[in-house]
């Protein structure tokens, strides 16, 4: 007896209406985070601080709770999902549902008037936009084939880059805090429609669904490098190029305040940002279709996070407007081709098509805790440790070290 389609392996190319809806999908989820990372939480935790409290304190303890609620909440919504046996589909349920919910929390989080509140309207967001980023990321290894993986994935990266840099403009142009968060919720869902509502999931008949039982279900969640090596490694890799990267971005509105004195960081910020975007967009979807055709993945994921680092590195020894437009050039040129071929390689070790979203949401956490960690690290090496040059070397070996660990993948070239 054959399997289901929903857990079959898919061997239909997808056409581009479907790549272009998942890919709006994609980039609006992250305009509903990035909106805030980049300029509204910064802004929020400067007029909320106490007496007494750095503002990059404040920053840190709330985007570190946030991410710590992404971290378990991508997992276990992408798990929920796989279970799911609507008529609807396994994931569209959970677009639907966490994209409404991110939209409500934003606009929770635009009437904070406290650190607590507006750490809980944060925390919020990220619970709810989780559910439908694990949704959205799920549906890749659910419909695409493995040899078109590189291409959806590099234009999922353009959306995501496209996204974060149309979340700084919203932040940067709505016209305060309030504004550019109820902006920021209108995109995101307006942006996440059209996939669920033009295109039908696969539906997960109940017979196909297996047995609950509370310790199976929790002793999923668990990574076992012994008996999936190349699923350790390169969740691993991940880990520590994403962390770099969030260690080198956590505090760019205060580095352009406080160590380049920028007359506008805010607008430096946006700048920056989209420089970015632009030398990512030029890599991200050549990069993903290159791999694709030449089969390979390891190559690319190892020479981009060597980029990555070596853009970091100038961020901290070239402390000029210049040093940091050319950082912010080569930093979008690694991390496109990275974000690309990074997520084929990833589906390409998923395990079992029964658990695709438990099994990405588990990854995901490499994207999550590096936003938990990164602070926690930052903080210290910037008010006590030496300050920035300090802050980028060290991003810079630690994203150096993860791209180095790809070559320890041995089921993927």
């Amino acid at each position: 007896m054959s399997a289901p389609a929903a857990l079959a392996e898919p061997s239909q190319r997808v056409g581009r209406g479907w790549i272009a809806s998942l890919s709006l999908a994609n980039g609006a989820i992250w305009v509903g985070w990035y909106g805030p990372i980049q300029i509204l939480l910064a802004l929020q935790a400067a007029a909320l601080a106490p007496p007494g409290t750095a503002k990059e304190t404040v920053l840190a303890w709330v985007t570190g709770a946030g991410a710590a609620v992404s971290l378990l909440a991508n997992p276990l919504f992408g798990a929920l999902s796989d279970r799911t046996a609507s008529r609807y589909g396994r994931r569209t349920p959970w677009i639907l549902g966490g994209v409404l919910g991110g939209a409500a929390a934003l606009a929770l989080l635009a009437e904070a008037r406290t650190v607590a509140a507006m750490a809980l309207g944060w925390c919020l967001v990220q619970l709810t936009l989780n559910a439908a980023f694990a949704a959205i990321t799920a549906a890749v290894p659910d419909r695409v084939p493995h040899l078109q993986r590189g291409v959806v994935g590099g234009w999922l990266g353009a959306a995501q880059v496209l996204g974060v840099v149309v979340g700084t403009g919203l932040a940067t142009v709505a016209g305060g805090v309030t504004a550019g968060y109820l902006a920021c919720a209108a995109f995101t869902v307006l942006g996440t429609l059209p996939y669920p509502l033009l295109h039908n999931d696969l539906v997960l008949p109940r017979a196909a669904r297996p047995p609950f039982t509370w310790r199976g279900f929790l002793a999923g969640f668990r990574i076992a490098p012994r008996r999936h090596p190349d699923l350790g490694w390169a969740w691993l890799t991940r880990f520590l190029i994403n962390l770099g990267n969030a260690l080198a971005l956590l505090y760019l509105l205060y580095y352009l305040r406080d160590v380049l004195h920028h007359p506008d960081p805010d607008g430096g910020v946006l700048v920056l940002t989209a420089l970015n975007g632009v030398t990512l967009l030029a890599t991200v979807v050549v990069g993903g279709l290159w791999s694709d055709r030449v089969g390979r993945r390891r190559p690319f994921v190892l020479w981009a996070g060597v980029i990555m680092a070596a853009a970091t590195l100038l961020l901290g020894t070239w402390q000029t407007w210049t040093g940091a437009l050319c950082a912010a050039a080569l930093l979008g040129i690694g991390f496109g081709v990275f974000t690309a071929v990074d997520f084929a390689l990833m589906t390409d070790v998923l395990p079992a098509a029964a658990h695709r979203g438990k099994d990405l949401g588990v990854i995901n956490i490499a994207n999550s805790l590096p936003q938990v960690a990164a602070p926690a690290l930052a903080a210290p090496i910037v008010n006590h440790l030496g300050g920035y040059r300090v802050l980028y070397a060290v991003a810079g070996a630690i994203g150096l070290m993860g791209a180095l660990l790809v070559r320890r993948i041995r089921g993927v070239a």
